[in-house]
């Protein structure tokens, strides 16, 4: 089965259609002073046409210092910045490469700097010892071109090497292959990624880890005083691989490490291949929170091995990851589990949707993304939502999981290591369906509305129809306190209401309430003090309590919201709580202030964001 042999990609300035980066050698030195990364980019490329004159990269707040081709010093020209898309960096060839399928290689000097939105250093305040100073990137959609200067499109995969020299510890999204003392303080760590890669995969991490193992091909990182707690909680990580191989393929990248950052970290998870980054709000103690890392060993298949060419088609890497993810919970917890899971995504979806408007063109699959859009403006629940109730809703219509995991296998196997459009994804489908099953197939999935799926704002255009075994005891319960709009009759209601309710269970509890006119803040106060809602630890759950809580102007709540919002910088829980804080009675000003107060805490991409969210800068 073929792919599209071109590549749109509105989300880069580099000419992908000329020029392709085959791998990337780096040379970095790490500047906890200067805090700044600085060093060497060597990248190997080949022509793709005839008459070659130049090569253009991407890069964004980068300092070019000089560029080389073959050992010979090149002239170059940064642009001027363009919208979202950074500065283009033209090299400019000594001469003309008149013949298509010519080796070069590209070195360029160059250092970060303090505008850099793919690395945050972290002060010793900022970490949990207290003692160190930290480091960590995060380069997903396109902020690869912050830190390397390279063709920073996911279209474009690569190995990569490294040689890190650096007075800490450091772990990179790679297999490790030795560490070298440089000086009495400083070491170089090298490291090699052997199966390609995009860009935006690529990354580092910097300051005082330790690592303890946790299964046979996994290993825990993070700082010595959170070790023993995050050894204990991704216990399970090897059963989630083990599932996930036996859906699909077997497991490509050797390890599957985790690094549990600094509480600033923007995302829930990052699937750097081989060393996926967490954030340590999943530490709930009780292991309740460890279905991120389903999500994450999904992604070594879907996104990781098999990868969107552009960011329109964002869902091709998250739906599909959802789908697995859920499908990883329901062959190690029941199909009950996976349908739960399905229920409570579909809450997310609708509010992504309410956010955004039924009609923006942000809630469609496949978004415009021209004229120098940011695709982190599109980030939401949308293309992980909304593609898997797609994939779902397929899965119905052919006949099942019987017939629906089998296509599943060979969908990976045959787009391995290459990126994919919505259209290849589709091509394959039918191709496969037919192969497989005959023309019968194909007439079935003639009855789904593919144009209405993708390229249609909204909710989706069927409403999948999930079991509610797990849920209805949830929903009724927030039904009953939904009919007592006073304190009469509230003896209906005590503990044991929810003493035997998952952590999940509790969160789609809230989560209903929250569909619910404001409750009367007196009935707030006797629900968290027969529950004890406020000093749960679950984050997910911490959020959807103190949701409820804004959204009735229940003002106790306030200073446990700032709390939660300066304690971790997890876009998940800090957009959505600034948001309602600033819409809340007495409100706006604390949340000026406290963004103000803590802004710097905040990794720059969350930022940014928030500051949309709370009307310091126009979106």
């Amino acid at each position: 089965m073929c792919i599209s042999a071109a590549t749109i990609d509105y989300s880069t300035q580099a000419n992908i259609d000329q020029v392709k980066t085959t791998h990337v050698h780096l040379d970095w030195h790490v500047d906890f002073n200067r805090k700044v990364i600085f060093g060497h980019a060597a990248l190997d490329l080949y022509t793709l046409v005839d008459h070659l004159d130049k090569v253009i990269l991407d890069t964004s707040y980068l300092d070019i210092k000089s560029v080389a081709i073959n050992g010979e010093n090149a002239k170059f020209h940064v642009a001027e910045r363009y919208a979202s898309l950074g500065s283009a960096l033209t090299i400019h060839l000594p001469q003309t490469i008149e013949k298509s399928g010519t080796k070069i290689c590209i070195q360029v000097d160059y250092s970060t700097t303090e505008k850099c939105t793919a690395i945050q250093f972290l002060e010793p305040e900022q970490t949990l010892g207290k003692t160190h100073p930290y480091l960590f990137s995060q380069s997903e959609p396109i902020h690869g071109r912050a830190m390397i200067p390279c063709q920073d499109s996911p279209s474009v995969k690569v190995t990569y090497s490294a040689k890190v020299t650096s007075p800490l510890p450091v772990v990179m999204s790679a297999l490790q292959e030795g560490i070298e003392e440089v000086s009495d303080d400083l070491k170089a760590y090298r490291f090699k990624q052997p199966t390609s890669i995009p860009s935006y995969l690529i990354a580092i991490a910097v300051g005082n880890l330790v690592g303890r193992e946790i299964g046979p091909r996994s290993t825990v990182w993070c700082e010595p005083e959170m070790v023993e707690q995050a050894a204990w909680e991704f216990s399970d990580t090897e059963s989630f691989i083990a599932t996930g191989e036996s859906l699909l393929t077997p497991y490509e990248w050797g390890r599957y490490d985790l690094l549990v950052l600094p509480p600033s970290f923007p995302y829930g998870g990052m699937e750097n291949p081989c060393l996926t980054f967490v954030t340590p709000t999943l530490l709930a103690g009780d292991k309740s929170a460890v279905a991120v890392i389903a999500h994450e060993i999904a992604h070594s298949w879907m996104g990781n091995l098999v990868t969107t060419n552009s960011w329109k088609h964002y869902w091709l890497n998250e739906g599909w990851t959802v789908f697995i993810e859920r499908k990883i919970l329901g062959r190690l917890h029941g199909e009950a589990t996976r349908q739960f899971e399905a229920l409570s995504g579909l809450k997310s979806l609708q509010e992504s949707v309410d956010l955004f408007g039924s009609d923006s063109p942000k809630t469609v699959l496949n978004p415009d993304l021209r004229g120098g859009a940011d695709p982190d403006d599109f980030f939401s629940k949308v293309p992980y939502e909304k593609g898997f109730n797609f994939l779902y809703h397929i899965e119905k219509v052919v006949g099942g999981p019987s017939v629906f995991e089998p296509y599943m296998k060979a969908y990976v196997e045959n787009f391995a290591s290459t990126s994919i459009s919505t259209e290849d994804w589709k091509d394959f489908l039918y191709h496969y369906m037919e192969k497989v099953h005959g023309s019968s197939m194909v007439e079935k999935l003639n009855t789904v509305d593919f144009d209405a799926w993708i390229n249609k704002p909204g909710m989706p255009p069927v409403d999948n129809q999930f079991d509610t075994t797990l849920a209805d005891a949830c929903l009724d319960l927030a039904d009953r306190w939904n009919k007592v709009r006073d304190l009469e009759n509230l003896g209906q209601f005590s503990p044991k209401d929810v003493e035997h309710f998952s952590a999940g269970q509790k969160i789609v509890f809230l989560e209903r309430l929250t569909d619910c006119e404001p409750l009367p803040c007196a009935l707030i106060r006797k629900m968290d003090e027969l529950y004890q809602f406020t000093p749960n630890h679950n984050a997910d759950l911490r959020l959807r309590w103190q949701q409820v809580c804004l959204m009735a102007n229940y003002e106790p709540i306030y200073p446990e919201v700032v709390q939660f919002i300066t304690e971790q910088g997890r876009m998940k829980f800090v957009r959505p709580l600034y948001r309602l804080l600033h819409q809340a009675k007495n409100g706006a000003q604390l949340a000026i202030d406290t963004y103000l107060k803590h802004k710097t805490f905040y990794h720059p991409i969350a930022a940014q964001l928030i500051e949309k969210d709370i009307g310091l800068v126009k979106s």
